[in-house]
């Protein structure tokens, strides 16, 4: 049986979100496509005799103990298995916090994977992903990753064909943003019908191997909200169009912005520009990837 465990934790963007009603419980239907992309957490986990759950980041305003989502989930499993030994959990934080890229809850969904594996426990990935909801709606996607159509709270998943391939250029302005706070001041009622995006046209274009069907069809209904609020996120969308992006979003709640780009070099230069701009003023991080694409099942 292993001791220890390195596990990548892959970040998400969201090629469209859209809101389709906030529900009796508070709780608000959506409808997204959700794709994987390589920028990644690293984690190490190590078990120890000594009962327990300790947990380090390399940020020190990323919390350790209950405040974190990855201690919640090693603590899930732990209370339900009746485990007697404890678990070490080092987690280096490379995809940016509090950024719509579920960077917390891709911690959590390598955790609950690490723990099956450390302590054989011998749960399926759908009975992981079950156990996901409860500490989060994204924490199933995180588990399943690659390309894929979300509904209900985020937790309804039908897995379609890998993405086209492109590069990736992501892009986080200096301010955090509250999933939270975005999602209560979102009037879906008051929107009109070109605020939300087609999200069955991209899921087609997807399955047509299509990129500039998919560019096409980027949309996320939260920028009606998140944009005003905070206009450096227009700011660093009209520089990825103005230098080579097929098309540029907000991910999730933001701030985090990405632009599509088919070529490198244009990709590239993007990176330098957005780095440079007002002196590095606009943006905090930005990183060059591309889609983490599982191979399609046979």
């Amino acid at each position: 049986m292993l001791d220890r465990l390195e596990l990548k934790a892959y970040g998400k963007i969201n090629l469209g979100l859209d809101v389709v009603r906030k529900r009796e419980d508070g709780y608000h239907e959506v409808r997204m496509i959700m794709q994987t992309v390589h920028l990644h957490d690293r984690i190490v986990m190590e078990k120890t005799k000594e009962p327990g759950i300790r947990t380090e980041t390399n940020l020190p305003y990323v919390p350790d103990g209950e405040g974190n989502l990855a201690w919640r989930a090693a603590k899930l499993l732990m209370d339900e298995f009746g485990l007697s030994e404890g678990v070490d959990i080092k987690i280096r934080k490379c995809i940016p916090v509090a950024a719509g890229m579920a960077g917390g809850s891709t911690d959590a969904a390598a955790v609950l994977v690490g723990m099956n594996r450390l302590f054989g426990l011998g749960l399926g990935k759908k009975e992981l992903m079950r156990r996901g909801v409860k500490l989060g709606a994204d924490i199933p996607y995180c588990i399943l990753r690659g390309t894929a159509l979300s509904e209900g709270i985020g937790e309804i998943l039908t897995e379609l064909p890998p993405a086209p391939q492109c590069h990736v250029v992501l892009a986080k302005p200096q301010i955090s943003v509250s999933t939270k706070a975005v999602y209560e001041k979102l009037r879906v009622d008051a929107l009109g019908p070109e605020a939300h995006p087609d999200i069955d046209g991209m899921a087609a274009a997807i399955r047509a191997g299509s990129l500039d069907g998919v560019t096409a069809r980027l949309g996320n209904v939260l920028e009606t909200v998140t944009i005003p609020d905070h206009p450096e996120i227009g700011a660093i969308k009209r520089i990825m169009l103005e230098h080579g992006a097929e098309g540029a979003l907000m991910s999730g709640s933001g701030p985090t912005v990405f632009g599509i780009f088919k070529d490198r070099e244009e990709a590239d230069a993007v990176c330098g520009i957005l780095r440079e701009t007002d002196n590095g003023r606009l943006t905090r991080q930005v990183y060059l990837t591309r889609f983490f694409n599982k191979k399609p099942a046979r």
